[in-house]
């Protein structure tokens, strides 16, 4: 028989603390308004609530006008993954850039500055940044979300990110443990595995959360992966043995764990979403990521129902729940802390993306190419973008080219053939070809074999990792593909 030690209020409000839920439209619904006066504590901003700074600003004001210790939560990775510039792509440069120029210094900057821009919408979680160290180069969801290769270069990049972004009092969320690196599936779709031994699990894949760890990262976001050396039956988010048998007792860390978004593929379509949030409470999470695709009052209220039903039921304890509100609200009420401490404000640098995008850049010229100097053809070859990335953000250099030089013309071509439709399009004019993880498309390939063959004198730009050897009159790449990505490319398309 259970013996319950609080009341049915507490339990429901426990229940609805530990949810991190999304919403649609760009002012406060009123369900969440009730929702948080019965105990909601956080909510999450994606790219569908935001306009411009100005709107999420009101947003935000709106939404602590009902609880001032709110937490408000976004996957503002800059780089690739922008939520508060989705639509006009990202004023920084992602992990990958900064992990090229590899000057920890400069990510402090750039991660102090995001922070900067995010505490001022009223923003002060990040589910960010990405510690995966991508080992595995044709990864599919990671990429240029990682600051690299080397897992010493990982780790002290991360620690940098998280020491600048929670210098504004925004919460830093390392991410994606134990480490997404080295997938070949999307989780977004289905369960990744990760088939590795223990010494490379420790040397590799930890080394960057134990940095976090040590810089003071205030959340650490689970990942919808197996790794049988750890657990071979159930995957991180929802195992015992990784988030509390590893990462609490043998990390020793001891703040927040939100899970990755709930209803994705590898959880949803494999538990159930309502037996997967009991089963990642019970494991050691304390906070259920839930609303990039289900946004709406009802999913509240099942998942709040799913864990009081499962105390009731003697599937989860209610000490471990109460435990998971309780993180939940200390979280909350640091952050509220932070916002009136003067250590929580430091001067604007606007201008550290721009440049931290332009020293990313790397420029591989062959003998004696002629200058850009006229309008040029733009020819890039979009492939499907992942879900985290999404496909709202524009990217490529061809806005900045056309603004650049007048005249130039600019197309978008993907798949077989894609090659020689851009050579038609072209028209005999220069062409600028930009790729995107050319490695990972081998029609992207062919394409430029295409127009390198009909004109040596083409211009090579790599907005993703860069694998293949460098070709083309001039090969340009930017580890990534950020708005401040393009700008410094077209700058570096024109001094080639």
């Amino acid at each position: 028989m259970t013996t319950f030690t609080t009341g049915a209020g507490t339990l429901t409000r426990d229940a609805l603390a530990v949810l991190q839920p999304g919403f649609t439209g760009t002012t406060a619904p009123d369900w969440v308004r009730r929702r948080l006066a019965e105990g909601l504590v956080s909510v999450a901003l994606f790219g569908r609530n935001v306009a411009d700074p100005e709107q999420v600003t009101a947003l935000t004001a709106a939404l602590r006008a009902e609880r001032d210790d709110l937490l408000v939560a976004i996957d503002e990775e800059a780089g690739d993954v922008t939520r508060l510039e989705v639509r006009t792509g990202s004023s920084f440069p992602g992990n990958h850039a900064l992990g090229a120029v590899d000057d920890p210094a400069l990510t402090r900057r750039v991660a102090r500055e995001l922070g900067r821009r995010l505490a001022a919408c009223g923003v002060n979680l990040n589910w960010a940044p990405s510690a995966d160290v991508n080992a595995n180069p044709d990864n599919p969801v990671i990429g240029v979300r990682s600051f690299g290769r080397d897992p010493a270069l990982v780790a002290r990049h991360t620690a940098a990110y998280v020491e600048g972004l929670q210098s504004h009092g925004v919460a830093a969320c390392t991410k994606h443990f134990p480490g997404h690196g080295d997938t070949s599936v999307d989780s977004h779709h289905a369960l990744p595995q990760i088939d590795l031994d223990a010494t490379t699990l420790h040397e590799r894949e930890l080394r960057p959360f134990r940095a976090a760890i040590e810089a003071g990262t205030r959340a650490v976001m689970t990942a919808h992966i197996r790794v049988p050396v750890l657990d071979p039956e159930r995957p991180a988010t929802l195992s015992p043995r990784i988030l509390t048998g590893l990462l609490r007792d043998e990390l020793g860390y001891d703040g927040l764990i939100v899970t990755d978004g709930m209803e994705m593929g590898a959880v949803a379509g494999t538990y159930g979403l309502e037996h997967g949030v009991v089963l990642a409470i019970a494991a050691g999470a304390d906070a259920i990521c839930v609303g990039g695709g289900l946004a709406d009052e009802d999913t509240v209220l099942r998942l709040q129902d799913a864990l009081v039903t499962a105390v009731r039921s003697g599937e989860l304890p209610e000490e471990r729940l109460a435990d998971a509100a309780a993180r939940v609200r200390s979280l909350a009420a640091w952050t509220t802390g932070m916002r009136h401490s003067p250590s929580a404000v430091g001067d604007p640098a606007p201008e550290i993306g721009l440049t931290a995008a332009r020293r990313a850049v790397t420029v591989t010229r062959a003998a004696g190419p002629a200058p850009v100097t006229a309008p040029v053809y733009v020819a890039t070859f979009s492939p499907a973008p992942n879900i985290a990335v999404g496909d709202e953000t524009p990217w490529g250099v061809g806005a900045e080219l056309e603004r650049l030089l007048p005249g130039t013309a600019t197309g978008h071509f993907t798949g077989p053939g894609a090659g020689t439709e851009a050579l038609r399009a072209a028209g005999g004019r220069r062409v600028v070809a930009v790729v995107r993880d050319e490695h990972r498309h081998p029609w992207m390939g062919a394409a430029l074999d295409t127009l390198i063959a009909a004109g040596p004198d083409t211009v090579v730009v790599e907005m993703g990792v860069p694998q293949s050897t460098p070709r083309g009159a001039v090969h340009i790449t930017t580890h990534g593909a950020a708005r401040v990505c393009g700008v410094a490319a077209a700058e570096a398309v024109l001094a080639g």
